[in-house]
């Protein structure tokens, strides 16, 4: 499996944030992390990449262990965070160029991976402007090419979507499945129109517990819309 979560529990103080949760994701697959705000979404997602310790329980990724071997972790992961951090007073590819050496890639193979990084996420029309510069759409954009730059296996997003408008959010989803061609995909959101233009299978988070594991396919079998199916599970 690309990520394996075994009864991953995180507690602050007396609050569980994350209770017990399972769930695998498979090689090439984009699946759907859903829930609603405060559902312990992002709070997983750290763990998985390293950046929060667990509790309990585990987190592999492509068969590393989060908590033993973080650094095979790091190098398997792309994460694009709900809050994209970016240095906006620095150009696009000199950004892009600063977070390719931190991977190890020099010379002219770092210049090929930043060009092709330009291309994948279309951004040649504004290569040459600050970060700073640029629309919340084409932030997005650059932070998913740094997110890709060492051209990992596996790519989490957290909340890729939050705050573009129309046009953007078609714009970004293009790119999301698109790479999502050759990649293992982590996409949450806490809105199913998202999910359901982008993945083939959901897991529903509910106050820190799965509320559902299934296809998309699947909850569209009960005959009614999917919002209203969501809306059903994490209202319990």
């Amino acid at each position: 499996m690309s990520i394996r979560i075994q009864h991953l529990t995180k507690l602050y103080g007396a609050q569980k944030a994350v209770n017990d949760i399972s769930f695998d994701v498979k090689p090439g697959e984009i699946m759907g992390f859903l829930g609603p705000n405060g559902a312990g979404k992002s709070t997983t997602m750290k763990i998985t990449t390293g950046y929060l310790s667990a509790t309990s329980g585990s987190v592999e990724v492509c068969g590393f262990d989060v908590a033993k071997q973080s650094m095979e972790v790091r190098r398997s992961i792309g994460y694009l965070p709900e809050h994209n951090p970016l240095y906006t007073d620095m150009y696009i590819k000199e950004f892009l160029r600063f977070v390719g050496a931190l991977y190890g890639l020099k010379g002219e193979k770092l210049s090929q991976r930043v060009s092709e990084m330009v291309e994948i996420c279309g951004l040649g029309l504004e290569q040459n402007k600050k970060i700073g510069q640029l629309s919340k759409g084409y932030r997005q954009r650059v932070g998913l090419a740094q997110a890709l730059i060492h051209n990992p296996p596996v790519l989490i997003l957290d909340e890729a979507t939050t705050g573009l408008d129309p046009n953007q959010i078609l714009e970004i989803r293009t790119l999301i499945k698109s790479v999502g061609k050759e990649k293992t995909v982590l996409f949450s959101s806490h809105i199913m129109q998202e999910v359901e233009a982008i993945c083939d299978r959901a897991v529903i988070i509910n106050r820190g517990q799965v509320v559902a594991n299934r296809t998309l396919a699947d909850l569209r079998s009960e005959g009614k819309p999917l919002e209203e199916v969501f809306r059903e599970l994490t209202t319990q």
